[in-house]
């Protein structure tokens, strides 16, 4: 029988990285590896403990996920081979008899925390935030039964819809989140490949070095997608860790590597920046998708390939 491949994620099981996981494979087509910690997940993908990992990258409330830009940027290459999008709202979580008035400290994992701010200086001002590795794990803390509440250092745990009926915890709140449009952007990872072919709606995502700390550098590094009219979605900066003051930039373009002008733009970065470091080029899960030719014989495509195959 062959076996089914192996996806790690951010657990305990009903966290929205399963829930992002569960978009991109059926549980009956692989078998879901939790783990505690995004890097966690990757390394082991990168151990080759698993196939593949799937991982929050990006959140419309705090931005990147650092955890996870910082492990793609650095270390044995990984590849990004697709994307899911999911609403994020959480459920507040407590045990039975717990009132609001009975909240003194409410656990979640940061960036859930970050998302519901507001809401929970109005409806619970005196509540501390206690950090949890996971949402769903903090609901599970809360779930066992074994553990006196005392112990647990806090009262409630916010956690992804339908945690509280799976877990017989009650739910005092539901639809929380201070954005009602929150959404969280999930990757899936795998080991270096080749990239899939283009959908005509892709995005490319890329870890780049400045070519200098000179003023305009950035400019340069900016103008090898500008004048070939590559658009990019996402640009953010990231400090080089062995060196304070220094940064580096995760980017998403819009395109595949497999278009001309994607492949132009990534031929001159190479020539302008000293560290370039291809991350994958796949389809889009917010954009609608439109068919586009592709030249495969094209010099600057043929470039671009040869440079790309290179990292891998």
């Amino acid at each position: 029988m062959t076996e089914l491949p192996r996806y790690a994620y951010l657990g305990p099981a009903g966290t929205f990285t399963e829930a992002a996981l569960r978009t991109l494979v059926s549980p009956d087509e692989a078998e879901y590896v939790p783990c505690v910690d995004v890097l966690t997940a990757l390394g082991a993908v990168r151990s080759g403990e698993v196939d593949y990992a799937v991982a929050a990258i990006e959140n419309t409330v705090e931005g990147g996920v650092t955890a996870t830009l910082d492990t793609l940027a650095s270390g044995e290459p990984l590849i990004i081979l697709g994307e899911t999008v999911l609403p994020i709202a959480f459920e507040l979580l407590v045990r039975e008899g717990t009132e609001l008035a009975d909240i003194t400290a409410v656990s979640a994992h940061s960036h859930a925390w970050a998302q519901v701010r507001r809401w929970a200086n109005a409806t619970l001002p005196r509540a501390e935030f206690v950090s949890a590795t996971s949402n769903a794990a903090a609901a599970v803390a809360l779930a066992d039964a074994s553990r006196p509440a005392a112990s647990l250092g806090f009262e409630a745990a916010l956690a992804p819809p339908g945690t509280g009926a799976a877990l017989g915890l009650t739910v005092l709140a539901d639809r929380v989140a201070d954005n009602t449009n929150a959404a969280t952007r999930f990757v899936k990872v795998g080991r270096p490949q080749p990239a899939g072919d283009p959908t005509g709606a892709d995005k490319t995502t890329l870890v780049v070095h400045l070519p200098g700390d000179d003023a305009g550098a950035l400019l340069r590094m900016l103008e090898q997608f500008a004048v070939r009219g590559v658009n990019l979605s996402r640009i953010e900066s990231r400090p080089i860790g062995d060196r304070p003051g220094e940064y580096s930039f995760s980017i998403d373009a819009l395109g595949h590597v497999a278009e001309a002008r994607v492949a132009e733009a990534l031929v001159g970065l190479k020539r302008t920046c000293p560290v370039v470091r291809f991350l994958g080029s796949y389809p889009a899960a917010d954009r609608s998708v439109t068919p586009v030719e592709v030249d495969n014989t094209d010099e600057a495509f043929t470039r671009a390939h040869s440079w790309v195959q290179s990292l891998l």
